[in-house]
């Protein structure tokens, strides 16, 4: 059975991982309909990123497109499970590479508490 729907929930990610330029300071703010997943997020060396794809059961399948704050602009491919964690909030494990540039890896980001 799948998880919760994403949208309208925020996450960050939980470090800095090599390759990568998003932080702890970064936000995703996720947006899911009908197995369609998007998300806005900002936040550290990020000024503005956009990400878009699909969601089959747990797994998400994305493309993701960043401005840095050095004002280099920079895309890749993401493949994300969709994990419910023991306080009933969601993690997704990332599997990630550049398409615009050299370096992969793995990240995770958590759902985060919204503030009213």
């Amino acid at each position: 059975m799948p998880a919760q729907s994403l949208d309208g929930l925020v996450f960050a990610p939980l470090d800095r991982p090599e390759h990568g330029e998003v932080d702890a300071a970064t936000r995703f703010a996720y947006h899911e309909a009908d197995g369609v997943v998007w998300a806005e997020y900002r936040g550290g060396d990020i000024v503005r990123g956009h990400l878009v794809g699909t969601r089959d059961g747990d797994r998400l399948d994305f493309r993701y497109v960043q401005l840095n704050r050095a004002g280099g602009t920079a895309s890749g491919h993401c493949v994300s499970v969709v994990v419910v964690l023991a306080d009933g909030r969601l993690r997704l494990d990332e599997t990630w590479e550049w398409e615009s540039r050299d370096g992969k890896g793995t990240s995770a980001v958590e759902q985060i508490a919204t503030s009213a």
